[in-house]
């Protein structure tokens, strides 16, 4: 399986300026496979370290934070003979023993010399609950899961991922009618890496289902597990609304929809504890479309998606013949799954700021808003090849932004005045120089 995040590693490697590198990235997104599949083609050698339940690299690290003495205990421990040039270091739920995450400090400023990745199925709440490491001293890495790009390639369609590359775009139309099926395919299989793995095998939606239903009952008990138990029950019921909150039409997250008068001071700490642990993804709203865009959010209004389009499939029990085959009564949620698609496709293959757009009397809505620095785009989503996009025109004449962008099923084609329409599955080619400035 390629994850297109290794060219990032190997760039880090390669950098004057490398500091020890945390991975950040939901439970099973691949961060373990990724640090390990870099170690086997960049080094010589690999010493791997998994901190969950390790009694001696706890002990290790509790006495004193001296770099020869903590690399004496890693070779023991390992039995390999770390040598800085060809020996890649990896720390595997860093979060457990947080010494460990503090020793990147002094790995950094007296033996930068040696390879460092860290990562931690939940890092990230780790950090925000004040675990010490010195921001500055290190360098970080988001990974999210497979790409609809990533997922042509870990499925065997090598040819259609280089044609979807190649920017023949006239080509790649011919090839429409295989590439939206294989799209279908994504929206029900989604990118997370073992379920991926498992469809590209032996091809059976079933088992795919069985293996989503596994994963989400994982989260669930990380719940129970890690988070403070005073807001367990209320990170169960933000979870588990958010299919309810993106079927409606005007998807802002709404407090009520949680639970009947449910106000923000009752959620809000849920709802971080979720962002932190890379489950959902937040977006804001903006309701003046100036750069930064971050200077403009409006904290109060946002959109709440989940990790993986895959996964909300499952939690919304969208069956395979409904979602490939199609059905009347499917239309409304579809929309809803094409929005995580899209959003989950930027997190993956860009560093653009995402928003979403309305104006004061909620008449106009946008998608998303890109913010690349040095212009805001907007991208408008349809689930079907429906061209017409009204809040669109109106946020366009308002506003005149020099690149807009509606991604439907509709093939390839740029207008005179600056808009451009993208496949859905060629949805990550607006990270790409060859589309129009």
């Amino acid at each position: 399986m390629y994850r297109s995040a290794i060219e990032k590693l190997k760039k880090w490697k390669d950098s004057y300026f490398r500091k020890p590198l945390i991975i950040e990235g939901a439970r099973q997104v691949g961060k373990t496979w990724l640090m390990k599949e870099f170690g086997k083609e960049c080094y010589k050698k690999t010493v791997y370290i998994n901190f969950d339940s390790n009694r001696q690299m706890r002990e290790l690290f509790s006495s004193d934070l001296n770099i020869e003495r903590i690399i004496m205990g890693l070779e023991i421990y390992s039995d390999i003979t770390i040598t800085p040039d060809d020996t890649l270091i990896i720390f595997d739920e860093v979060q457990e023993v947080p010494a460990a995450l503090s020793s990147l400090k002094y790995f950094y400023e007296n033996a930068p010399q040696y390879h460092i990745i860290c990562a931690g199925s939940l890092l990230g709440i780790a950090l925000h609950e004040g675990t010490s490491f010195p921001v500055g001293k290190v360098d970080f890495l988001k990974l999210y899961p497979l790409s609809f790009d990533e997922f042509l390639l870990g499925t065997g369609y090598d040819k259609l991922y280089k044609l979807l590359n190649s920017g023949d775009y006239a080509l790649i139309s011919s090839f429409s009618e295989q590439f939206i099926y294989l799209l279908k395919q994504y929206y029900f299989i989604g990118g997370m890496p073992e379920v991926v793995l498992r469809f590209s095998h032996n091809k059976d939606f079933n088992e795919v289902r069985e293996v989503q239903k596994r994963i989400l009952e994982a989260y669930e008990q990380d719940f129970s597990k890690h988070a403070p138990s005073e807001i367990v029950p209320k990170i169960r019921m933000v979870w588990n609304s958010i299919p309810s909150q993106l079927a409606k039409e005007n998807k802002k997250f709404i407090y009520g929809v949680v639970r009947e008068g449910g106000r923000a001071k009752d959620f809000e700490t849920a709802i971080m504890w979720l962002c932190d642990c890379g489950l959902v993804h937040k977006v804001s709203r903006i309701t003046t479309p100036n750069l930064p865009l971050k200077a403009y959010e409006d904290l109060k209004a946002f959109k709440l998606f989940l990790l993986d389009v895959g996964l909300l499939g499952c939690m919304s029990g969208i069956s395979k013949s409904v979602l490939l085959d199609g059905n009347d009564m499917f239309k409304e949620f579809k929309g809803a799954l094409t929005e995580q698609y899209v959003l989950q496709q930027l997190k993956a293959t860009s560093d653009f700021g995402i928003y979403y757009y309305t104006n004061d009397r909620n008449s106009c809505e946008i998608d998303f808003l890109l913010d690349d620095g040095e212009k805001v785009i907007p991208l408008e989503v349809k689930a079907e090849e429906n061209l017409k996009a009204k809040s669109l025109k109106i946020y366009r004449e308002k506003y005149k932004p020099a690149l807009s962008i509606r991604a439907s099923m509709a093939n390839y084609r740029e207008e005179d005045d600056g808009l451009v329409n993208v496949p859905l599955y060629m949805i990550n080619s607006i990270t790409f120089s060859n589309i129009s400035n």
